[in-house]
């Protein structure tokens, strides 16, 4: 039996609510596939275009408000945004990465080397502490709460922008669509600067795009 999903508050006509979930702009350590989690990394040269280029997209959408991981590197593309819309960015602690306690600083190989079975125990939807750090349904107690308190500020059929990391949209999508945290594997990861969309229908939230952006992007990161 599946999760019950998670829903906003009750809303007039119209397409209803939607939440844009936008993953920030590249970091040394995604291009050199080092697991970040909490570790404060900033954007480089090239996540900077990315954030720029995206924000461009993204207020075209007109939004009604931001929200934000405090990480530099989110914090950085959500300003981009913010600086084309006027909108001020509420950052949020409860929307970082997930802590991965020992893994954080370590490459893709290196985790598979020295902690496989805990990789691949993690790869089968199984609940582990990555690193002795926080369990995916624990990011998500966290992230979708700050997600739905923004989201029900909103104007019937306003948009909220959240920008946050691979690993916490993965799971935040996961929770607020009510599906199995075993199954949120399936979503797929979002590559840098690339967002999904969820709208708010009579039954709860609906996937209404994933890994949208402006050109396809290989996904790096701590999520894929």
């Amino acid at each position: 039996m599946s999760a019950s999903p998670v829903t906003g508050a009750d809303r007039g006509p119209g397409r209803g609510r939607r939440v844009i979930l936008w993953r920030h702009g590249q970091t040394s350590w995604n291009v050199e596939r080092r697991f970040q989690g909490t570790t404060d990394v900033a954007l480089t040269e090239t996540g900077v275009s990315q954030a720029r280029r995206a924000a461009r997209l993204l207020a075209s959408l007109r939004p009604d408000a931001i929200v934000a991981s405090d990480l530099r590197r989110a914090a950085h593309t959500a300003a981009e945004l913010a600086t084309l819309t006027g909108l001020e960015v509420a950052h949020d602690e409860g929307l970082r990465e997930t802590y991965a306690g020992v893994w954080q600083g370590l490459t893709h190989e290196e985790i598979i080397a020295r902690h496989g079975d805990e990789y691949t125990a993690w790869k089968r939807g199984e609940p582990v502490r990555r690193g002795g750090g926080e369990l995916e349904t624990e990011v998500a107690d966290r992230a979708a709460p700050v997600v739905l308190r923004h989201a029900d500020k909103l104007p019937d059929d306003g948009t909220l922008v959240v920008v946050s990391h691979g690993g916490t949209i993965r799971t935040t999508i996961g929770r607020l669509l009510g599906l199995e945290a075993l199954h949120w594997e399936s979503l797929g990861g979002l590559s840098n600067c690339c967002w999904s969309v969820l709208g708010e229908g009579a039954r709860g939230w609906r996937l209404l795009e994933h890994n949208a952006g402006t050109l396809p992007e290989p996904v790096l990161g701590d999520d894929d």
